[in-house]
């Protein structure tokens, strides 16, 4: 990607998961990062084939017409379908090279995670590699334990010791920061919501309408 003399690079951020499906805590854990960091665009990226828990019960191809849906008229929110697309289990590692690759080494990368996946890091597949591919911006409620420093273990603690910064955006490089940022409680869980669905009961207000709408014409997390 190439950009006019004097001009800065857009800042992307890439936020991905199963989705299964997005809902307002999603969107809102974007929104709130987007601002903090100054972002032009967050990638929302489906996984196809998550290693890192059990298959998504709905089908890739709804959950990625459900993220369209829901981002529809956001115009810094973008469905990518890469991982979708690929026949191989979704690693983020790779995701990241992917991007890395397109938009080149300067281009500079958010990967938006809360908190939970955060501390699940070194689980990972290659794990530290994601520090060379992009900066990683952690959502955590306010008051949260993973803002106080015995909350996170080693190797991650030696990690953010290294790479922590008071801000984001156009203060960091391409890579290789890590941002901790309190953001406003949105208690809203996918499980939760399948939950409810199966139990036919009202889903309203804690997804978009647009998604809601799809997920009953396509009879989505009804229990058989």
């Amino acid at each position: 990607m190439g950009t006019s003399a004097g001009k800065a690079m857009p800042l992307i951020g890439v936020m991905g998961g199963t989705f299964d499906p997005i809902h307002f805590g999603h969107l809102r854990l974007a929104e709130d990062m987007a601002d903090a960091l100054r972002l032009d665009r967050v990638l929302f990226i489906p996984a196809g084939q998550p290693p890192h828990r059990g298959v998504p019960r709905t089908a890739a191809s709804h959950r990625l017409e459900m993220v369209r849906r829901a981002i529809a008229g956001n115009p810094r929110f973008v469905a990518d379908a890469r991982e979708v697309e690929r026949p191989q289990p979704s690693y983020t590692v790779d995701t990241l090279t992917a991007l890395r690759a397109e938009l080149g080494e300067a281009q500079p990368l958010w990967l938006l995670l809360g908190a939970d996946a955060f501390l699940g890091l070194p689980g990972w597949h290659d794990w530290r590699r994601l520090f060379e591919l992009a900066n990683i911006a952690v959502a955590a409620r306010p008051g949260a334990r993973l803002m106080q420093s015995d909350a996170i273990m080693e190797p991650l603690k030696s990690e953010i010791s290294q790479r922590q910064v008071a801000s984001g955006g156009s203060t960091s490089g391409p890579a290789g920061s890590v941002l901790l940022r309190a953001t406003p409680p949105l208690d809203i869980s996918a499980t939760a919501i399948r939950g409810i669905l199966a139990r036919r009961e009202s889903a309203r207000y804690l997804l978009p309408d647009a998604v809601l709408d799809y997920i009953h014409e396509h009879q989505l997390y009804e229990r058989s």
